[in-house]
């Protein structure tokens, strides 16, 4: 990842934070701060497919982050002091998780469609759609996976091997 000639020419990177069934960030997450980038993590509004990119200030602003219902952390719903991406530059690039990828560059998540909806808002952005990298276990890559007519495709799906 960190090689990566996409992740190293973008400067406003979208990431997730980690369930402990997808691959770990937090290493992407620190090196973002070490090169000088801007690092965005997502906040899911519970109840819709709604979700915003808000800017970290810090690796070490992890810690002041709340736990969801979901076991995720994520900016506070109160919490209105952080940049929102697509409030500002837009995004360059996001790292996007999934349960299941086929080569194709389609994506099966946990079925509310943050992403898909997020890209879709990223679109209107006069920077344009961030180009897409899902980060995967080998064993998460299948032969075809099922899709709808809203779901957006990834640019490049990375995992071990690939």
């Amino acid at each position: 990842v960190i090689c990566h000639p996409k992740y190293q020419e973008s400067k406003r990177i979208a990431i997730f934070l980690s369930m402990p069934d997808e691959i770990q960030t937090e290493e992407i997450i620190k090196d973002i701060f070490k090169q000088g980038k801007e690092c965005f993590i997502p906040r899911y509004k519970p109840h819709s497919n709604h979700m915003d990119m808000l800017k970290l200030s810090s690796a070490e602003d992890l810690s002041s982050l709340t736990l969801t219902s979901w076991n995720i952390l994520q900016p506070s719903d109160d919490d209105s002091t952080r940049e929102e991406a697509l409030a500002g530059g837009g995004l360059d690039l996001i790292f996007m998780p999934g349960l299941g990828f086929d080569k194709k560059g389609n994506r099966v998540g946990r079925g509310k469609g943050y992403y898909d909806t997020y890209l879709e808002r990223c679109m209107k952005h006069p920077s344009g759609k961030p180009y897409t990298i899902a980060l995967a276990f080998t064993e998460q890559i299948c032969e075809s996976v099922p899709v709808a007519e809203n779901d957006v495709q990834v640019d490049e799906i990375l995992y071990e091997g690939c």
